[in-house]
Order: C-alpha cells, then sequence, then structure tokens
C-alpha cells in the first residue's frame, strides 16, 4: 500500500446527470456536491481526494489503473457498470488498492438486475442506499482501514 493520504473517488456512467436524472430515486444533489461532501469527510480523516467521472469505461479504468502511483484506495460509484463490468472488477483487484462500493439508492429495492454487483465480494467497503451521505460514510469507513 502507498503511503499518500489521498483517495481516489470514481464516479461512473450517468453520474453527471445527478440533480437532474430521476430525483424521486437519486435525490436532488449534483456530481458536485457529491465530490464536495466526498472531499469534506476525507480532509476529516486527514486525506485530499482526487475525483473523476467518466461515462466511458476505459478511462474509469486508466484512473483506477494510475491510482496506483499516488492514491491509499478508492471510492466508486460504478453505476449501471456495477452489474456488468467484469473488466472494472479486474482493474479494482489488479491494483491492489482497498476500496468502496457505493450506491446513492437501495439497489435491492429496485430491479432485479440490479442485485447482482461484479464487485461485492472483493470491495472492503460497501454503502448502499445513503443517498449522497453514503461517500461520507464509505470514506470514513474505508479510511478506517487504511
Amino acid at each position: 500500500m502507498t503511503s499518500t493520504r489521498r483517495l481516489l473517488l470514481v464516479n461512473g456512467p450517468n453520474l453527471n446527470l445527478l440533480g437532474t436524472r430521476e430525483p424521486d430515486i437519486y435525490g436532488t444533489a449534483t456530481l458536485a456536491d457529491v465530490e464536495r461532501i466526498t472531499a469534506e469527510a476525507a480532509a476529516a480523516s486527514g486525506f485530499d481526494v482526487r475525483a473523476l467521472q467518466s461515462n466511458h469505461e476505459g478511462v474509469l479504468i486508466d484512473a483506477i489503473h494510475a491510482a496506483r502511483a499516488d492514491c491509499a484506495g478508492v471510492i466508486i460509484n460504478p453505476g449501471g457498470l456495477t452489474h456488468t463490468s467484469v473488466v472494472l472488477r479486474d482493474a479494482l483487484t489488479g491494483v491492489g488498492l482497498p476500496f468502496a462500493e457505493v450506491h446513492i439508492s437501495d439497489v435491492y429495492a429496485r430491479e432485479e438486475f440490479r442485485h447482482h454487483s461484479y464487485l461485492h465480494d472483493v470491495a472492503a467497503v460497501r454503502v448502499i442506499g445513503r443517498g449522497v451521505d453514503g461517500y461520507a460514510d464509505a470514506v470514513r469507513e474505508l479510511t478506517a482501514l487504511l
């Protein structure tokens, strides 16, 4: 594990639409709010945050690979890639950094296909259905392990 005090925050496809996308499910907080909440929680634990959102799987994977150089862990909301992406799982396990899987909504109270996560059994921390405040919970739980 690296000795750095930085976390990589990764938000996957469609999370750039937070605040306007299905507010009855995801609330009205924006991606900027998520990044602020995460950064504030990290700062309280002595960490800083590098944030990335992309709708492109390869961009997310490249950022996770690069995190090996200067991050102690990863907070990730993979969006729909949770249920489909073996390569995202491989990137996360391949870099050897502990990570927290975050979902704003309670995926287990939604459509059946959302119940499966390719990350669930390899994530150090899982935070599900706590809204955007779940990002702060994930930071606190992950940094406690570091």
